[in-house]
């Protein structure tokens, strides 16, 4: 069994279309997806269009919760900077009603078993919603995380941190970013979990993808153009 493993789509559909063609050669029994599948890429409506209609395991993220905020009327603190907060407003602006009615349903976790195995989807960590976990993180930590989880695998998001380790017989798993990676290479990031035989493997990939059209989707819809910059040099904002 292959399993497409994406994470921080941040509304990149261009991004996301790259991995889909990418890993079709592959032919992947299912695709899981660790939330922050919107903000800071204008195509909120083609990503979750393209979750829902490929029947993706999905997860909210933190970005994602906000959005939410907004479509239940309230409001949120952080990030209080305009040139975020509008990232933000836009989105929860222009989503379909289909849209809304997946977001509002997303949970901060899904258990799963596919095939006899266990994969647990987190945004952040079992234990955080907004944990950053990463290939540099201590030993001790997984080590803390494996003895409370069941499951064999746990796959996150969040830290943008492509890494697979192997702690105390779970399998920790960051994809990486689909649309939004921090490392100064723009590509897209991605993993493939092959379940076969009892054995557990996983590969990461990056696949490039028209960033060009990122650029001009942001000036087309007048969102501030320091995220242009973003997008081309595959670096975090300074904001």
């Amino acid at each position: 069994m292959k399993i497409l493993l994406i994470s921080d789509i941040h509304g990149n559909y261009p991004a996301l279309e790259a991995v889909a063609r990418a890993a079709t050669p592959l032919a992947c029994d299912h695709v899981l997806n660790c939330g922050d599948s919107l903000v800071y890429a204008p195509f909120a409506n083609e990503t979750l269009d393209w979750l829902r209609r490929h029947q993706v395991f999905t997860i909210r993220g933190n970005t994602d919760d906000r959005v939410i905020k907004l479509l239940k009327g309230k409001q949120f603190k952080k990030p209080s900077k305009a040139e975020k907060r509008i990232m933000y407003t836009s989105t929860a602006a222009v989503l379909s009603p289909e849209n809304q009615t997946f977001l509002l349903e997303l949970k901060k976790k899904k258990l799963l078993r596919l095939g006899q195995t266990f994969i647990g989807l987190f945004h952040g960590s079992p234990d955080d919603h907004e944990e950053f976990l990463g290939a540099d993180t201590p030993e001790k930590r997984f080590k803390e995380l494996a003895k409370e989880t069941n499951c064999e695998v746990v796959v996150t998001g969040h830290s943008h941190s492509p890494y697979h380790r192997y702690v105390n017989g779970v399998h920790f798993i960051n994809p990486g970013s689909v649309g939004r990676m921090f490392d100064g290479c723009p590509d897209a990031s991605y993993a493939i979990l092959e379940l076969a035989h009892g054995r557990i493997s996983v590969r990461h990939h990056r696949c490039p993808y028209d960033v060009e059209a990122v650029a001009k989707a942001l000036r087309d819809h007048q969102l501030p153009p320091i995220y242009e910059e973003m997008f081309r040099t595959g670096r975090k904002l300074g904001l």
